[in-house]
C-alpha cells in the first residue's frame, strides 16, 4: 500500500514539476493535440460503423429468434468500443511519444538536471533499438486486448474480472510507454525495462491506474501527457535506486 500511495505522489510531483517549469510545459501540448485530432477521427468512425462492422462479422446470428440477434450483436457493439478505447489509451501515449520523441527527451533531461545537476544520464539506446523495443511494446498490448476481447465472452468473468483485469494492464502499460523516455536514456532495453517495474508493480499501478483513468478524457490527457513523463522520470529514478529531491 506505501508503494501504491507513493506511485499516485511520483504522478502528481510530476504535474508539479511541469506546473513550475512552465517553459517546459507549452511546446510539450503540441504532440497530445496532433495525436488527439487522429484518435478523434479514428473513434467517431468507429462508432458510426460498430454496427454494420458486428452485423458483417456475425452472419450466423440472421436465422436467429428474436430478440436474440440483436442481444448478441449490442453486446458486441459495447464489447468493440470497449477494446477500441482499450487500446486507444494504451496506443495514445505511444503515438504521442513517438510524435513527440525531441519533445520528451529535453522534458526528461531537464527532470534529470534538475535532480542530480551533475549525473545526467545518456546518451542511451541506440534508435534503431528504440524503434525496436517501442514495437515490440505495442504488440504486447494489441496481445493482451486480443486475450482481453476473447475472455470478454466468458459469462460472468467477462463482466466482472476482465473490466478489472484491464484496467490493471492498462495501467501498468502506460507507466512502461512513459518510462522508456527515461529508460532509453539511461540505455534500458525493454527487458530490463520490464523487469524493473515487474518488481514493483503495486507503484507501477499506483502511478499507472489513475493516469488511465484520467487518459479517457481526451482533452484531459493532453494537458496532463507533460506532467505525466515528468512523473515517469521520477518513477524510473525510483525503480533504479537513484537520488530524488522532493524540493525539484
Amino acid at each position: 500500500m506505501r508503494d501504491l500511495a507513493a506511485g499516485f505522489g511520483y504522478l502528481l510531483q510530476g504535474q508539479r514539476w511541469v506546473a513550475t517549469h512552465r517553459r517546459r510545459f507549452g511546446y510539450a501540448l503540441v504532440p497530445g493535440l496532433i495525436a488527439l485530432v487522429l484518435y478523434v477521427v479514428a473513434i467517431v468512425a468507429l462508432a458510426w460503423f460498430v454496427g454494420d462492422v458486428v452485423a458483417w462479422a456475425t452472419p450466423f446470428a440472421d436465422h436467429w429468434a428474436s430478440p436474440w440477434p440483436d442481444v448478441l450483436r449490442g453486446f458486441l457493439d459495447v464489447l468493440l468500443l470497449v477494446l477500441c478505447l482499450f487500446l486507444a489509451v494504451i496506443t495514445f501515449t505511444a503515438l504521442t511519444l513517438a510524435l513527440g520523441q525531441p519533445f520528451y527527451e529535453a522534458l526528461a533531461e531537464h527532470v534529470d538536471r534538475s535532480q542530480s545537476p551533475d549525473e545526467v544520464p545518456g546518451p542511451g539506446l541506440s534508435t534503431w533499438r528504440s524503434i525496436k523495443d517501442g514495437i515490440a511494446l505495442v504488440l504486447r498490448a494489441l496481445a493482451w486486448a486480443v486475450v482481453l476481447f476473447a475472455a470478454g465472452f466468458l459469462p460472468v468473468v467477462g463482466q466482472t474480472v476482465v473490466p478489472v483485469v484491464g484496467i490493471g494492464v492498462t495501467g501498468f502499460f502506460l507507466v512502461q510507454e512513459l518510462t522508456t523516455v527515461a529508460m532509453q536514456r539511461r540505455g534500458v532495453t525493454l527487458r530490463d525495462q520490464l523487469k524493473l517495474l515487474r518488481s514493483r508493480r503495486m507503484l507501477v499501478w499506483g502511478f499507472g491506474i489513475p493516469l488511465a483513468a484520467a487518459f479517457l478524457v481526451p482533452f484531459v490527457a493532453i494537458v496532463l501527457m507533460p506532467g505525466a513523463v515528468a512523473g515517469a522520470t521520477l518513477l524510473t529514478r525510483e525503480v533504479r535506486g537513484e537520488p530524488i529531491s522532493s524540493g525539484n
